[in-house]
């Protein structure tokens, strides 16, 4: 009994397994039969596809149609519309750092560089547009997407243009605006520290900045200063108004400001004897030639007066020449204030590449200029939030030449009658 019962079970199991194998077996040629009918398919359509494409482009060579502006369609109505009809000079001065009458001019003067022809793929942006873009830029130090939005067109359109005006800028508008004086202008100088600072034959102040970057991919450490963060230095030197008059822009955060300036042509020519005339006034019996002005961190030479070092032992004479100095080296420092206030693009990290910071800066400096002879105002509010970024330097020490010692003492006494 036991018996037949077993068998029958086993009996039943291989026809379950049977079964179960049949159905597995239905499944699979069901699933390859289901995958070559969409393979099928998908060549029929693909076919058709490359049929259709074919005759469209059999047709196009055939029939030519004009091509069509492929850029992206971005709103510029705020730019358009808005901006350029109707903002108050007041605007002008608060987005763009000067009038539209100035802006007008700077992009008359940009116009043969920037003049690009059109054609059937893109249409240029127009010039009055790429310059408001790059003062945007160096005004605010926003974001290229930002001011993609807001003009209307794409991050890297906003790249380029920033890009080309600078270098705009520097072809067309350097030599011009930022020039060594000479002749009358230089004896207006010259005039102008003695009235204002009461400091004489003084043609000029030199310091030098960080300019805050991205830290860049080679070689970052150099550029990493002793202030904790990466840099670029410029050197200027400015008029008694505060116009710059030589810049000298480049070098990393991290070299000595000494380096910098026996690297400079200001201090190459200045030992040559080529960079002032031999204009000479005698003072306290002694020949005082044509200098400039510089901080302690200056090597004292016969045509750059610096302070005497404060050992704590310094005579009412030295102190009172020391205090002198100052005040007329002040205007350097005012001149970086007002150019980092008026294009804050300068405060920030420079969201360019190494190699091109020199050509934003230099173009900052080249417009500080233009806005300071056009008598653009200044909202002093822009001083606000402004950090030292002035180079700090220690007391350069170094074997002072004898002239320049005299020329020194002889100022000195200068400031004893005057």
């Amino acid at each position: 009994m036991n018996e037949t019962i077993v068998a029958t079970a086993l009996l039943l199991r291989r026809k379950a397994v049977r079964k179960q194998r049949e159905k597995e077996i239905y499944l699979k040629k069901r699933a390859r039969a289901f995958r070559r009918r969409a393979f099928a398919a998908k060549q029929e359509k693909q076919r058709l596809c490359f049929a259709i494409l074919l005759a469209l482009t059999t047709l196009s060579i055939k029939l030519p149609t004009p091509r069509s502006i492929w850029t992206r369609q971005r709103s510029s109505y705020w730019w358009d519309h808005i901006v350029f009809s109707t903002f108050t000079n007041d605007q002008w001065m608060e987005n763009f750092r000067m009038s539209k009458t100035t802006f007008v001019m700077i992009c008359n003067e940009l116009r043969s560089s920037l003049k690009k022809s059109s054609t059937t793929m893109r249409q240029p942006i127009p010039v009055e547009k790429r310059v408001a873009i790059s003062l945007w830029f160096m005004a605010t130090g926003t974001d290229y997407r930002t001011i993609g939005h807001l003009f209307g067109v794409s991050k890297a359109s906003v790249c380029l243009a920033i890009r080309q005006v600078c270098r705009a800028i520097l072809t067309t508008l350097l030599e011009r605006y930022i020039k060594w004086p000479s002749g009358e202008n230089l004896k207006n100088i010259i005039s102008g520290f003695k009235h204002k600072f009461g400091f004489p034959q003084c043609v000029g102040a030199v310091d030098g900045t960080h300019i805050p970057i991205i830290s860049p991919e080679d070689y970052p450490a150099d550029y990493y200063n002793r202030k904790g963060w990466h840099s670029v230095l410029m050197q200027g030197t400015v008029d008694h108004l505060g116009i710059f008059i030589d810049i000298y822009i480049g070098w990393p955060g991290r070299v000595h400001d000494a380096r910098v300036f026996v690297n400079s042509s200001l201090y190459k020519k200045g030992q040559e004897g080529t960079l002032l005339p031999n204009w000479k006034e005698s003072i306290e019996g002694q020949e005082v030639p044509l200098v400039l002005l510089g901080d302690p961190a200056y090597p004292l030479l016969p045509w750059l007066m610096k302070p005497y070092s404060d050992n704590g032992h310094l005579t009412r004479d030295q102190k009172r020449f020391n205090y002198r100095l100052s005040k007329g080296r002040v205007v350097v420092e005012h001149a970086y204030g007002r150019l980092k206030g008026r294009w804050r693009c300068l405060l920030k990290r420079l969201d360019v590449s190494v190699e091109f910071v020199p050509d934003v800066v230099a173009a900052c400096c080249v417009l500080h200029n233009i806005c300071e002879i056009h008598g653009e105002t200044f909202n002093n509010e822009l001083l606000d939030g402004i950090d030292d970024t002035l180079v700090q330097r220690s007391d350069y020490s170094s074997d002072n030449s004898q002239s320049a010692e005299c020329t020194r003492k002889a100022i000195s006494g200068y400031f004893i009658h005057h």
